[in-house]
């Protein structure tokens, strides 16, 4: 049968008269026994900063197009990449969200401060019937985190049952008065958030203890069999994730979380600009980027040494990178720019979690829209897609296909007496055989050319997309929305069994063999 190849690239314009290193990547393809999960392909939206308040949820009075109050375009964006689930209402917000404050009439809802993020009061108007009608609107599923830290186990649990019960109870009339016929059967839900910070400052043995206890409460409803996610780790603590896995039964979780964010400097007192930096943090940024490739292997040796059939999922639900707010805004909401450097941290991210997907089932980037490492920004009525956004959207492929292991074999960047690996990839294959390929090329300077052997397999056409600009620090600004952008690429070519491609500096490739 004819056979077509799909690629798409993204890199900064930078001169293509560098040096040319070679790499080779090696597939298995006949080994695809594991599949690559579209929940790692998850999001975050956490009541912050203008995530949800001017993020999703605007003025009655903007001029947009809305339903409700809920911004339509940010909603046919994220539909566009097809994204799987969205966690809410946090973060560390879920730990001080009271859920009855924010159903029924709008009007006679209680105000709140966020003590968390600005100090700002929220009227409560966008809670879980919204969210709820937002993730229908998204065709995703809803990740709801519990109040475990300011919480009652009774709150959980009634929660729970005004979501996903039938029947005539006390809550299901209370959800059928406030306009939900219906349950919505949730089946993701976070048993607390950073328990070991915001979310209570407890240790591992004291939350292992309150995790049995809520998730006993948390019931299972005809049709909402709950998937309960542990709070777990806060980066390296490994001791975290030991205690947990031996004192929870692996049949009350069905994962157990991790955080970490790639922190410029490494300094949280003072973390880096999102826009002004040279090639020095940039060689920093990226170092501290791949330690999640670290992170994961350690946690999953742990996870395996008591769930050796792999039962619990380990799930990353929040990373991404955390720089300065732009000059300006408030810090306490988060707010940072978009470059080139944070596309590469995603896709060699999105790399690192489909190669463990054996383990990683599901991961949450921080977040969606305005927040950290943000798809969307908006000002006003105004939006606009970050390079992130774009990374996203050329890995969809990726979802729910086999996970083809690979080895890759490729020159260092080398900054002073430092080194990383300047190349990193993940392959899978989909369910009509198609080959899915994506590769990183974090060096500045050089090109690559990566070598590919493909025997009998019969590929022949390559078609392509190219994201590109000059610099590492290039951003899109709602004066220039498309500076980074794709566009169409003609870098690769299939011959006598093999792939060969140039891959430029600074750059990502997303390739689709039919």
């Amino acid at each position: 049968m004819k056979r077509s190849l799909l690629l798409f690239v993204c890199l900064p314009v930078v001169a293509l008269l560098n040096a040319q290193r070679e790499t080779t990547l090696t597939l298995q393809l006949k080994d695809t026994q594991t599949t690559i999960s579209r929940h790692i392909y998850g999001h975050f939206s956490e009541h912050l900063g203008r995530c949800i308040y001017d993020g999703f949820w605007v003025d009655p009075a903007m001029n947009i197009p809305k339903k409700d109050r809920i911004r339509l375009d940010v909603v046919a964006a994220l539909k566009r990449i097809r994204i799987p689930n969205l966690r809410w209402p946090g973060g560390c917000f879920a730990d001080e969200y009271h859920w009855r404050d924010g159903i029924g009439e709008r009007s006679k809802r209680p105000k709140m401060i966020n003590t968390h993020w600005g100090g700002v009061t929220e009227d409560n108007s966008f809670g879980t019937h919204e969210f709820l009608e937002l993730c229908a609107l998204l065709g995703t599923e809803p990740y709801i985190a519990g109040n475990v830290g300011s919480g009652t186990v009774e709150e959980m649990s009634k929660w729970v049952e005004y979501l996903n019960a039938d029947g005539d109870t006390p809550l299901t009339r209370l959800r059928k008065g406030n306009g939900r016929d219906q349950p919505w059967k949730v089946r993701f839900w976070g048993v607390g958030n950073e328990s070991w910070g915001c979310g209570g400052n407890m240790t591992p043995e004291y939350y292992s203890g309150e995790f049995r206890r809520y998730a006993t409460f948390a019931r299972n409803y005809p049709g909402a069999s709950l998937k309960r996610i542990a709070g777990g780790a806060n980066s390296a603590d490994y001791n975290w994730t030991e205690v947990l896995m031996k004192s929870i039964p692996h049949n009350m979780m069905w994962g157990l979380s991790l955080h970490h964010y790639t922190v410029p400097t490494g300094r949280w007192n003072q973390k880096g600009s999102a826009t002004r930096f040279d090639e020095k943090e940039y060689f920093n940024t990226m170092k501290n980027c791949l330690f999640m490739d670290e992170l994961v292997t350690k946690h999953a040796a742990i996870m395996d040494r008591y769930d050796p059939g792999k039962r619990v999922a380990l799930v990353v639900d929040e990373w991404g990178i955390w720089t300065d707010v732009e000059p300006g805004t408030n810090p306490g909401f988060l707010y940072q720019q978009n470059s080139l450097r944070d596309a590469l941290i995603a896709a060699t991210t999105l790399n690192i979690f489909n190669n463990h997907a054996d383990r990683v089932r599901m991961a949450n980037l921080a977040q969606t829209v305005n927040v950290l490492q943000a798809l969307i920004l908006t000002k006003g009525a105004d939006m606009l897609l970050t390079p992130t956004y774009h990374v996203f959207d050329m890995y969809q492929q990726h979802m729910d296909a086999r996970l083809v292991p690979l080895k890759i074999t490729a020159p260092d960047y080398i900054s002073g007496t430092q080194k990383i690996p300047a190349v990193n990839a993940s392959a899978s294959l989909d369910a009509k055989g198609r080959l899915c390929i994506t590769l990183v090329n974090i060096d500045p300077q050089n090109n690559m050319t990566i070598h590919t052997p493909l025997p009998g397999t019969g590929y022949r056409n390559i078609n392509g997309k190219l994201l590109h600009s000059g610099a590492f620090t290039d951003v899109n600004s709602f004066e220039h929305k498309t500076k980074v952008t794709p566009v169409a690429f003609k870098g690769a070519q299939l011959k006598a069994g093999e792939l060969t491609v140039q891959l430029p500096p600074l750059s990502v490739v997303s390739l689709l063999l039919d």
